[in-house]
């Protein structure tokens, strides 16, 4: 086995959730080590040939072509990451990617456009019948893909923090 050289990246693809969080920022800390860059990509699901619009909260009645608002999501996503990571020159330099279409298709196509070292992603490790009726992209990218995926679970320890602070700011709120 030869070692990728350290202009591969590594390819995190991101849904905004919780363990997309904890994907990239396992992502960063292993970049560090390998030296390596990183790719952050999302996939807005295409459905075919059906135009696409999102809701737009806070707005009335207003609709917005899905990749337009893919697009704020995902700078606001990196965002949000840089602040958490205390602005990480890796997360500042990364490449950031919008596609469309089927998620594990567009995933691995992406992996193999750019030469990608591996994938790193979260899961929510969804289980019986929710597994069986929605399937699991990170199972089928484990499946399918020719590189090594690495599935990150957001952490119960962060997840507790999380509901701690939620509960801090009602506390707050009602006072």
């Amino acid at each position: 086995m030869t070692l990728k050289n350290t202009s591969q990246p590594i390819l995190v693809p991101v849904d905004f959730s919780a363990h997309a969080e904890a994907a990239l920022m396992y992502a960063l800390d292993l970049a560090k080590k390998l030296g390596a860059p990183l790719t952050v990509m999302h996939v807005v699901h295409d459905l075919g040939e059906a135009p696409g619009y999102y809701s737009v909260k806070g707005r009335k009645k207003q609709l917005r072509r899905m990749e337009d608002v893919a697009a704020d999501m995902l700078s606001e996503f990196i965002q949000k990451m840089l602040e958490k990571s205390d602005g990480n020159p890796l997360l500042k330099k990364a490449e950031t990617m919008l596609v469309v279409g089927l998620p594990v298709s567009r995933i691995l196509e992406t992996a193999k456009k750019t030469d990608a070292r591996m994938i790193v992603m979260g899961s929510q490790g969804r289980t019986g019948l929710a597994h069986v009726l929605l399937g699991s992209k990170a199972e089928q990218l484990v499946r399918l893909s020719p590189l090594p995926v690495m599935i990150v679970k957001e952490s119960s320890t962060s997840k507790e923090s999380s509901k701690d602070k939620e509960i801090s700011k009602k506390k707050a709120a009602s006072k």
